[in-house]
């Protein structure tokens, strides 16, 4: 799967390992930055991900900040991207079987190494189940999406 990885300096360190292991595993890895520890902006990371989903470059991407927090609110402004705060396996598999998942957030802060691993295989290996009641819930959420791009022109 082609991915796109980023974060700031308070998740460069979960990103850098998950990039090699994925490399390793057989993704194409897509590195958007940070490279280093230095004090960044999350919003620039965030988005230079969700842009490559949006696009349709990119299948998937993941970000990482201290909490995800700021990250998600932040990749969750570009249309097409639907992000998610996950520190637990069942969210993230969740995520993208339910609610189409395209962006996975987690916090270098809040979760360890391993846990981090985890939720990525487990975005990674679900799919979009497309039963009805899920592809209406993302058509409304879409709908959403659609009305407010209007307003704004």
């Amino acid at each position: 799967m082609k991915l796109a990885l980023g974060a700031d300096h308070a998740g460069v360190g979960y990103k850098d390992a998950l990039a090699a292991e994925l490399r390793e595993a057989g993704h194409e890895i897509v590195d958007v930055g940070t490279h280093g520890t230095d004090s960044v902006d999350y919003p620039d990371f965030a988005v230079a991900v969700a842009e490559q989903v949006a696009r349709g470059d990119v299948e998937r991407g993941i970000v990482i900040c201290g909490s995800a927090v700021g990250v998600c609110i932040a990749a969750n402004k570009v249309p097409g991207v639907r992000a998610g705060v996950c520190h637990d396996t069942y969210s993230a598999a969740q995520g993208v079987d339910h609610d189409d998942m395209n962006v996975l957030c987690m916090g270098e802060r809040v979760i360890g190494i391993a846990l981090a691993r985890a939720i990525t295989d487990a975005f990674l290996s679900a799919a979009f189940s497309a039963e009805p009641r899920h592809r209406r819930r993302l058509q409304k959420v879409l709908d959403i999406e659609a009305r407010h791009l209007k307003s704004d022109t």
